[in-house]
């Protein structure tokens, strides 16, 4: 092989993974290709950008929507109505948000066929003992029969072993027509990620269930998963709260590229199009031992989630607090002040940017010390932007949006000034970004019946503000950008 195809091939993993594109086996990939995972074979290849990353269709599926299974063996660490009950769950996470049905036989003929085995067990695929494979599943044209590794700790409710009702869940969506996803929050990716306490459904998998199944009558496009709901649906009141005040604490990208805005001790997940069903959410509920009232947030290119309030900062895995937090700004982030207003990492130059009143710092970790004797610098510096900001974000679409009380500011990174627009910055946020009908405190008025709006069926076209831009597929790394004048962002002595 040579190296630039081994390079491409290993480019072709950590796109497919979510990891950083170099092409080199670093410590991170190492560690991801020896991860616990499911057996199935990944489509690898057709992914450049996170954010184009969604679903993948395997071409097969049922023709009936009334679907039985059988469990012909069960594993040897648990007793057999526990596996009849997760694997029972396991199902109804996909009949929760499509017309399918499940219905469980002991005898007779039967769609899809469970089975807990070791080592060869018939198909041509051995298991491998502990670790590595966990299991596998046929697609719908070769029966749909679903198969887990008995050499595994298979576990219940615990964060030890491994979780039997995910991974269960898991190989049922290869059995209805799934491939793999590289969307690493979404169940149908590869990697087993451990252990998740608050499990639901990413919005990718519900896409590409429904894509070839339909939806639940009666049910919306986002449904939680065939677990028992840990909170009662929204109020009316809960869900407008963004559009009464649009006004919100922090706003972020995950590591998986999903958008979501806090405000007090609640927290709404962003599609394209508006806030995604079910929200708001309980912080404390989504991420243990978060509180409420966060000051800023960002996702770093470690894929951890960093929070910031008062004089303190968390750091997350995933959902997950990664080691013991919380702990002092002072000790982590050497130089930047406490109760910051906003935080971002800059796509200009990768660096990260904190804000307070009318200064922001920049902070590099790879520089001793992180913060340069020249900070803080005026917030003026950024053409535009007002001071005592609430959030910052750089947003998916190539452009960098701060947010304050209730509106917010497109900012150009080339021009590196607020973008002249019609209508004109600041916009106001409930409006343009929470897919709310009427203005909302602290917006801008007379901005319906503007282009992008629907009148008649409430539907937003608004989206395109967010889709705009400057387009970030393409395998360039963030310190390419340039200004006209050929000169690099981050050498500009502004910022």
């Amino acid at each position: 092989m040579s190296p630039d195809t081994f390079s491409n091939a290993v480019k072709d993993f950590q796109s497919f993974a979510g990891l950083n594109v170099t092409g080199e086996l670093d410590n991170e990939t190492l560690t991801t290709m020896t991860l616990p995972r499911c057996g199935v074979k990944d489509k690898v290849g057709f992914g450049s950008d996170s954010r184009a990353k969604r679903y993948a269709l395997q071409g097969s599926r049922w023709r009936v929507k009334d679907l039985s299974y059988r469990i012909a063996k069960y594993p040897r660490n648990l007793n057999k109505k526990e596996v009849d009950e997760e694997i029972h769950k396991a199902f109804v996470v996909w009949s929760g948000v499509t017309p399918l049905t499940f219905t469980k036989k002991t005898s007779g003929p039967v769609h899809i066929e469970v089975r807990f085995e070791r080592g060869e067990h018939g198909d041509g695929d051995p298991f491998d003992g502990p670790g590595g494979t966990l299991a596998h599943a046929f697609f719908p044209v070769y029966g749909g029969d679903a198969h887990f590794d008995d050499s595994e700790k298979w576990t219940i409710n615990s964060y030890r072993g491994t979780n039997l009702f995910q991974v269960a869940a898991h190989e049922f969506g290869h059995s209805l027509g799934l491939s793999h996803s590289d969307v690493r929050e979404a169940l149908m990716a590869p990697f087993y990620r451990g252990y998740v306490s608050s499990f639901e459904l990413d919005e990718d998998d519900v896409s590409a269930i429904q894509a070839l199944y339909g939806k639940k009558s009666g049910q919306g496009p986002n449904p939680t998963s065939g677990k028992k709901p840990t909170e009662p649906p929204p109020s009316d009141g809960e869900e407008n709260e963004l559009c009464n005040d649009a006004t919100i604490d922090t706003i972020f990208n995950s590591a998986e590229g999903i958008t979501y805005a806090f405000k007090g001790n609640h927290y709404w997940k962003l599609t394209d199009e508006s806030i995604a069903p079910g929200y708001p959410r309980l912080i404390s509920k989504s991420w243990p031992g978060l509180p409420g009232n966060i000051d800023a947030a960002f996702s770093y290119k470690n894929g951890k989630t960093y929070f910031f309030k008062g004089s303190q900062y968390w750091r997350y895995a995933g959902r997950q607090m990664d080691g013991k937090y919380p702990k002092r700004i002072s000790d982590g982030f050497q130089g930047i002040p406490d109760d910051i207003d906003a935080a971002m990492v800059w796509g200009g130059n990768g660096k990260l940017y904190f804000f307070k009143g009318s200064k922001f710092w920049r902070f590099d970790p790879t520089h001793k010390p992180p913060v340069k004797s020249t900070y803080p610098k005026p917030i003026s510096n950024w053409e535009g932007l007002p001071d005592h900001l609430d959030a910052a974000l750089q947003y998916t679409n190539g452009y960098t949006y701060f947010f304050k009380k209730g509106v917010y500011y497109r900012f150009n990174d080339r021009s590196f000034s607020v973008d002249p627009a019609d209508p004109p910055f600041p916009r106001p946020a409930g409006y343009w970004w929470f897919g709310c009908r009427a203005q909302s405190k602290g917006g801008i008025t007379g901005e319906t019946n503007q282009d992008g709006v629907d009148d008649d069926n409430g539907v937003r076209l608004w989206n395109s503000e967010r889709r705009q831009g400057i387009s970030r597929n393409d395998d360039n790394d963030i310190t390419d950008i340039i200004l006209d004048g050929g000169e690099s962002i981050e050498q500009d002595t502004r910022i």
